[in-house]
């Protein structure tokens, strides 16, 4: 049976930390919008600030949908689940805070020590969630998953965009696919 807990606490923190991924979860305020959930790793771009604000570092994508929402509502749950021993799945509800790299926060936030992608250019914003709702469940219907390790490409495709046309290549990607959203919601300008 699941539990509501009052704040992150040290025990869900290190279960956090000993995480391989974890999901991000937004919806638009229309309800004819796309409801959006995004797979996101490696797990130390994903930090416990403190009992009750978690923050990960979110690098350019093939969409924008996460940073549309919340600009839209700032509705967003980040969502974990075991891969390995006892089977549980925790939930973070909470509001979301987009802090994009021109922001003074950004590098404040970013010295807490996010895993990074190899170029810089890759960062896209830092997604601060303040949690108001914690709650795990059992996970049992959740097969057990197995870890074999960090996919190389995102850090070879910003390497060969760079590389092929320029060191403003990155904000150009986010100029032509990360403006809006799916549903012509307003993401990066």
């Amino acid at each position: 049976m699941g539990r509501i807990y009052e704040s992150i606490d040290d025990h869900q923190r290190k279960w956090i930390d000993k995480q391989s991924m974890f999901f991000v979860g937004t919806a638009p305020t229309a309800t004819d919008g796309h409801i959006n959930v995004s797979p996101k790793g490696p797990i130390g771009s994903l930090r416990v600030l403190d009992e009750h604000t978690v923050a990960y570092l979110d690098i350019v994508g093939s969409g924008a949908e996460t940073i549309a929402h919340i600009r839209d509502n700032g509705r967003v749950v980040v969502m974990l689940c075991a891969f390995q021993g006892p089977p549980r799945i925790l939930r973070l509800h909470g509001r979301g805070e987009v802090v994009l790299p021109d922001d003074p926060r950004f590098d404040e936030l970013l010295a807490l020590g996010f895993h990074e992608p190899e170029a810089a250019e890759a960062r896209r914003a830092i997604i601060v969630v303040h949690v108001e709702r914690i709650a795990d469940s059992c996970g049992y219907g959740v097969p057990l998953l197995a870890y074999e390790g960090e996919r190389p490409h995102s850090d070879l495709s910003t390497a060969k965009r760079i590389r092929v046309e320029g060191p403003g290549a990155m904000r150009a990607y986010e100029a032509k696919h990360n403006r809006v959203s799916i549903d012509g919601l307003p993401a990066l300008s």
